[in-house]
């Protein structure tokens, strides 16, 4: 059952006037409640993943409360269980919360003590039924789209290009801020195309010492300079019937680009130390956080290198651009630490994802794995995020918040599928006040509703 749906309770108590008051009380909260007079029953209407808690008292005439916790938590481990008893003592409810139970309430209860606890379950349900959904989604991703995760326009067109370029042999250049996953796409055109049986050679341009460009890049024979007692592939011929990836390339030395121009043009490179050409065939990605273009007009990156490379080109959007993915990354990076670290994947809480929704990501989403590692260690400053909500120095403040507004109500649109109505129930705002929010902020809850992007495209 879809964990869209609202979570709602499930009430077993064998006195009647017990059970019809408590259930009374839970309905005028705006619950929606489902009375059983015995745990045999409500046992029926159980099943794992479903939208419910369950709350039952202990003395029963057929089975007791406590011994159907445990039958409900070999089905759903994760189902919150709140028990009930007017016989109970400090002991008892120190047992039941050992074997698993959500809570354990005394009788007499006023109606705002059980509320009280209900709600609180009831929010734990729902996140812990929209983190299975999640998971689920991500599970079942294949290809591309396992690789590129996100539902943004933006996202969606980077695939959409890669999934374009992947089966030829054309170069490419990819620009992106630091941190936007810039190898991510290449090893992704890589891994879709005819040399996905070659290597796959990535080579961080701006962390070579100049004096080791050329033999990192064209080898180099024994005896070509002092210290090289052995030749040596380099790697773009190593990257032969594969990939070659040349990460901030903007940071190649203008002497190497030249050598870098004329490899690409034939194909072929010349060791250090030797006059003989080596046929060379691989596909060249080069990344970069500068627009050559406008490097080479300032002289700062060879105008006939960029020429040469400049074929095909994919543009990866900033984190804070293409916040309605931010959900999606931050849960597979959860779940990817917790099995680095052999922990539990916790659960993401709202306080805490609108606060990953509201900061401005300045390292993009190679921070965002790095606050999901942390996160998951139980390690999490929770103020860095928050100081930092619009941090952005490009768009006013103004803009930033209607960026992080917009981003919020997307996903509560998302989570009650489209509904206007729940979703501000959700919010706690008036439903017209929502409305107009939709309107002026041009959220697109049709596309929402039919599984589409959110934002429009622009």
């Amino acid at each position: 059952m879809s964990s869209e749906q609202p979570v709602g309770v499930i009430y077993v108590e064998d006195d009647e006037d017990v059970r019809i008051g408590a259930v009374q009380a839970l309905q005028l909260a705006g619950l929606s409640v489902t009375p059983f007079a015995s745990v045999e029953a409500a046992s029926a209407t159980v099943r794992a993943d479903m939208p419910f808690v369950v709350v039952s008292d202990v003395q029963l005439r057929g089975k007791s409360g406590t011994a159907w916790l445990s039958e409900l938590h070999r089905l759903d481990p994760d189902l919150p269980v709140i028990l009930v008893t007017g016989h109970g003592d400090i002991s008892m409810a120190v047992e039941a919360m050992r074997n698993g139970a959500y809570d354990f309430i005394e009788k007499p209860c006023s109606s705002e003590q059980l509320v009280s606890v209900v709600r609180r379950a009831l929010d734990k349900r729902r996140l812990t039924l929209e983190v299975r959904t999640l998971r689920s989604a991500l599970a079942d991703r294949q290809g591309i789209e396992a690789s590129l995760l996100g539902r943004s326009p933006q996202i969606q067109e980077v695939r959409r290009l890669v999934a374009n370029l992947a089966s030829t042999n054309v170069d490419v250049t990819i620009y992106g801020e630091t941190g936007t996953g810039k190898d991510v796409v290449a090893r992704c055109l890589h891994n879709h195309s005819a040399r996905r049986g070659g290597n796959y050679v990535a080579v961080n341009c701006g962390g070579l010492p100049e004096s080791l460009v050329e033999s990192e890049l064209f080898g180099h024979e024994a005896g070509a300079f002092t210290g090289a007692t052995k030749q040596r592939i380099g790697k773009i011929e190593y990257a032969h019937g594969g990939t070659l990836f040349l990460d901030e390339i903007e940071s190649m030395p203008l002497s190497v680009q030249v050598k870098l121009l004329r490899a690409l043009q034939d194909r072929s490179v010349e060791r250090v130390g030797s006059n003989k050409p080596v046929a060379v065939d691989c596909r060249v990605v080069a990344a970069s956080k500068a627009n050559l273009y406008e490097l080479s007009e300032s002289k700062q990156f060879r105008a006939d290198l960029y020429y040469r490379l400049g074929v095909a080109f994919i543009e990866l959007p900033p984190l804070r651009e293409r916040r309605e993915d931010i959900p999606i990354l931050f849960e597979h990076f959860t779940l990817d630490a917790a099995k680095r670290f052999e922990r539990d994947a916790p659960i993401v809480d709202d306080a805490t994802m609108s606060l990953l929704l509201g900061y401005a990501w300045p390292g993009n989403v190679r921070e965002l794995r790095n606050v999901a590692d942390r996160f998951v260690l139980g390690v999490l400053d929770r103020r860095v995020l928050s100081r930092s909500a619009a941090a952005s120095s490009e768009l006013s403040l103004p803009r930033q918040l209607e960026n992080i507004e917009r981003s919020i109500i997307e996903d509560a649109l998302r989570r009650k599928l489209g509904d206007v109505q729940a979703t501000a129930a959700m919010l706690g705002v008036p439903k017209q006040t929502l409305y107009d929010k939709i309107k002026r902020l041009a959220v697109n809850v049709d596309g929402i509703r039919e599984g589409a992007p959110a934002r429009p495209q622009s």
